[in-house]
C-alpha cells in the first residue's frame, strides 16, 4: 500500500437489517482525494440467493442506515460538502430520500419509534448569535464567552457550552407523496415560504449534553445519557435518564443513585428491561484510568441495576448493545487485538460468537420465522479495511469483499507476535515485514491512548510504512486495553516505567526472532500517548536512528487547563505531587535527547494542544538536536484517521521522506 492508495481504504458502518430478513444495508464511506473529504453512500447486501451487494444511494456522504420497525422505510444521515449531516428518510427499495431536519449544526443520531411515525434524534442547539444563527456575524464577531467551569471545549468539535445537544422529536414525512409543483412567483419575483422539513419537538432542555438515546418496546419511554448533578464539572460521572416520549414530565437518573457510573450507551430489551454501559470510576468519580466497561440491566422499574459481566476480564468500551432476545443482548468485547461479538444473557450469562481473530466493528440482529435469528456484521480483520458477514454456527460468512482493491494494491499479512520481558511478562503485537530477503530497516510504532491497542485489523500506518521498506513492529504494552484491568492500570501514576521495558523488550526480542530485520537501523515512533512514550523513550535509550513524536502528550503539567480532559488526565495518569509529575515528565527529561526528532502536530488538537509539541521542539531546538516541527493548519487529534485527505497524504509523505533521510532503505549502517 502506498499513501496514494488512501481512495481504497473503504469503512463500514454497523449493519441495519430488514425485518424480512432478506437483505441487510450499510453505508460504505471511504477517503477521497479528489473531493478532500470522506465520501460514502449506502449499500444494500443481500442476505440470500446469489445477486451482488449494490448501492443504494448517491449522495455525498450517506451513512447511519436503520430500517423502520415494519421495513417500508429506511433512515440515515445524509451530509452534503461542507455541511453537517442531515436525517433523511426513503423507500426501502429505493428512490429519492426526503429530507427530514435542517438543523443548523445538523444531527448526530437518531432512533426510530416503534409505530415507525416518528423518529427521534440528537442534534446541538446554537445559542443566538453564534455559530451562523445571525448573518453577518461571523466567529471573530461573535460575542465574548464567560467560563465558569472546567469543561467547555472537545476536540474535534470546539466549545460546548454554547450549543449543547439535546433530544428532539419529529413526524415521518410520507416518501410517497405527489411532488407539490415549483410555487408560482410573486409579481416582486420571490416565491413565498420555501418547502421545509417538519419542525421537531425539543425533548429535552438545560446547560448538559444528552446523548445514546433509545426508546422502550411500547414506545412510551425514552432512555437517553446525560451527567445532570452538581459537581458533573468535577467529575466523570453520567447516568440514564428516563423521560416520556411525549415531553411530558421530568427526567429521572434511574443510575446515579446506586453508583458511580461513567455511562457510555444505553438500550432497550425486547421484554422492556433496560441495559447500559457504563464504567465504574469510583468514590472520586474521577477514577477512570483503565476502567473496563462492563454491562448492566435493570430489570424492571426500580430496580438496582445489575452488574452482567466481569470488569476485570470483559471490556466493552467500543462496544453498543443490540437486543437479540428476551434476556439477552449483543455487545462486543475488546480482547488481545480483537472486537469479540459476544452474547450475554441475563441467565447464562457470557458466550462469545466470533473469534479472536476478528475486530467486529457492528451488529444487527433480526428474528426470522420459526424463532430463529440472522446477526449481520461488519468487521475487520488483518486482509480488509470494513466487510460485511453473518453470523453462522459455523463461523462468520463473508458477504462482501469491499477491500479487494487494497489487497490488489498490496497489502503485507502481520505476524503476530509475543515476547517474554526482562520480568518475564508477556507483551503481545504484530510484526509487519516487506517483502525480499532485508535485512530491513526497523520501525518501532507505539499506539496511542494509552488505553487503546492495535488489533487485527488492516491498519493503513504500518502498510504504508511496510510498502516503503520498513519492518513495522506494534506491540501493546502494559497500559493497553484488551488485557485486564490490571494490564491498563498498573502505569496509573508510574507512566515510562513498565510501559518502557515493554516496548523495549517486544523491539529486541522481535528482532532476535526475525532475521529480515536489521538491528542496527531502528527508529521510533508514536502518536498522542505513542508521542509520550516514544519522547520518554528517547530520552533514556539512543540506540534509534530518529524518532517522530505525533500529537504527544510531552508536558502532564502544562496539559491541566489547555487540554480539554486537562480537568482530570493529568491527575489520575500521573498525579498531583510536583516531583511525582516531573518524573514523569518527557518536557522534563528532553535535555537527554539526542536523537533527531521530527515533530508532528495539528494546528486546532484541543487533546494535545499545540503548546505541548512547540515547548517540546523549542527545547529540542535550543539544546542543539537535529529537529523540525511540522504543523498541519485546520487538523485536530484525529489528522491520521479521520483527517482531510490529501493532508493525510501530506503526512505520510513528510514521515516518509523523514525515514529517507535518517533511515534510507537498502543502505546499511
Amino acid at each position: 500500500m502506498r499513501a496514494t492508495d488512501l481512495d481504497l481504504l473503504t469503512s463500514v458502518s454497523a449493519p441495519t437489517v430488514h425485518p424480512g430478513a432478506s437483505r441487510a444495508v450499510v453505508s460504505v464511506t471511504h477517503p477521497s482525494l479528489a473531493a478532500d473529504a470522506a465520501v460514502g453512500q449506502l449499500w444494500t447486501i443481500p442476505l440470500t440467493g446469489h445477486a451482488a451487494p449494490r448501492r443504494l444511494t448517491r449522495g455525498f456522504r450517506d451513512t447511519s442506515p436503520a430500517f423502520s420497525p415494519d421495513g417500508h422505510l429506511l433512515a440515515f444521515l445524509r451530509a452534503a460538502p461542507k455541511s453537517p449531516p442531515q436525517l433523511y428518510v426513503m423507500d426501502a427499495v429505493g428512490g429519492e430520500p426526503v429530507a427530514v431536519t435542517d438543523r443548523k449544526l445538523g444531527v448526530s443520531e437518531f432512533v426510530w419509534t416503534p409505530d415507525g411515525r416518528s423518529l427521534l434524534f440528537v442534534s446541538r442547539e446554537p445559542e443566538q448569535g453564534r455559530y451562523g444563527t445571525v448573518e453577518g456575524i461571523d466567529p471573530a464577531a461573535e460575542p465574548a464567552r464567560r467560563i465558569h467551569g472546567l469543561k467547555y471545549q472537545s476536540n474535534g468539535l470546539g466549545y460546548t457550552i454554547d450549543r449543547r445537544a439535546h433530544v428532539y422529536r419529529v413526524a415521518v414525512p410520507d416518501v410517497w407523496a405527489e411532488p407539490q409543483p415549483a410555487p408560482v412567483p410573486n409579481p416582486d419575483g420571490s416565491t413565498g415560504e420555501k418547502p421545509r422539513a417538519a419542525d421537531p419537538v425539543q425533548l429535552t432542555w438545560g446547560e448538559w449534553d444528552d446523548g445514546s438515546i433509545a426508546v422502550s418496546p411500547d414506545g412510551a419511554t425514552l432512555a437517553f445519557v446525560s451527567a445532570r448533578h452538581d459537581t458533573r464539572d468535577a467529575d466523570l460521572r453520567s447516568g440514564v435518564h428516563l423521560l416520556p416520549v411525549d415531553g411530558s414530565g421530568e427526567a429521572v437518573d434511574i443510575t446515579g443513585p446506586h453508583g458511580s457510573f461513567s455511562v457510555l450507551s444505553v438500550e432497550f430489551g425486547g421484554d422492556g428491561a433496560l441495559y447500559f454501559l457504563a464504567q465504574d470510576v469510583g468514590e472520586s468519580g474521577r477514577d477512570f484510568v483503565a476502567r473496563n466497561t462492563s454491562l448492566y440491566v435493570v430489570e424492571s422499574p426500580g430496580s438496582v441495576p445489575r452488574l452482567l459481566t466481569d470488569p476485570e476480564s470483559v471490556d466493552l468500551t467500543e462496544s453498543d448493545i443490540v437486543s437479540l432476545r428476551d434476556g439477552a443482548v449483543l455487545v462486543r468485547d475488546r480482547r488481545r487485538g480483537a472486537l469479540v461479538l459476544a452474547e450475554v444473557d441475563r441467565s447464562s450469562g457470557y458466550r462469545a460468537l466470533t473469534d479472536e481473530r476478528t475486530v467486529v466493528t457492528g451488529a444487527a440482529v433480526v428474528a426470522r420465522d420459526g424463532g430463529a435469528t440472522t446477526v449481520v456484521v461488519s468487521f475487520a480483520d488483518s486482509r480488509t479495511a470494513g466487510d460485511v458477514g453473518e453470523v453462522t454456527s459455523s463461523g462468520l460468512r463473508r458477504l462482501t469483499d469491499f477491500s479487494a482493491p487494497l489487497r490488489r494494491a498490496g497489502v503485507i499479512e502481520p505476524r503476530e507476535v509475543t515476547v517474554a520481558g526482562r520480568d518475564g511478562y508477556p507483551v503481545h503485537g504484530w510484526v509487519v515485514v516487506p517483502e525480499g530477503e532485508g535485512p530491513h530497516p526497523v520501525l518501532l510504532d507505539i499506539h496511542g491512548g494509552p488505553f487503546a491497542a492495535y488489533t487485527h485489523g488492516l491498519f493503513d500506518e504500518a502498510q504504508v510504512y511496510a510498502g516503503a521498506g520498513y519492518a513495522v513492529l506494534l506491540p501493546n504494552p502494559r497500559g493497553s486495553a484488551g488485557y485486564g484491568q490490571e494490564h491498563g492500570r498498573v502505569i496509573r501514576q508510574r507512566m515510562g516505567t513498565v510501559d518502557l521495558n515493554d516496548v523495549l523488550d517486544f523491539l529486541d526480542g522481535v528482532i532476535a526472532q526475525e532475521a529480515r530485520l536489521d538491528a542496527s537501523r531502528v527508529g521510533i515512533m508514536g502518536g498522542s500517548y505513542g508521542g509520550y512514550l516514544t519522547a520518554w523513550t528517547i530520552a533514556h535509550d539512543h540506540r534509534f536512528a530518529g524518532a517522530i513524536v505525533e500529537r504527544g502528550y510531552l508536558d502532564p503539567e502544562a496539559f491541566v487547563g489547555t487540554s480539554d480532559i486537562g480537568s482530570f488526565f493529568s491527575d489520575e495518569y500521573t498525579g498531583t505531587d510536583p516531583e511525582q509529575v516531573r518524573s514523569q515528565s518527557p518536557q522534563a527529561v528532553v535535555g537527554q535527547v539526542r536523537t533527531p526528532t521530527l515533530v508532528l502536530h495539528s494546528a486546532s488538537d484541543l487533546r494535545c494542544p499545540l503548546g505541548q509539541a512547540e515547548r517540546y521542539y523549542a527545547a529540542l531546538k535550543r539544546n542543539g538536536v537535529t529537529s523540525e516541527l511540522v504543523i498541519f493548519p485546520g487538523e485536530d487529534h484525529e489528522l491520521s484517521r479521520s483527517g482531510r485527505p490529501r493532508h493525510r497524504r501530506e503526512r505520510f509523505e513528510i514521515i516518509l521522506e523523514w525515514w529517507g533521510r535518517h533511515l534510507p532503505v537498502g543502505r546499511r549502517a
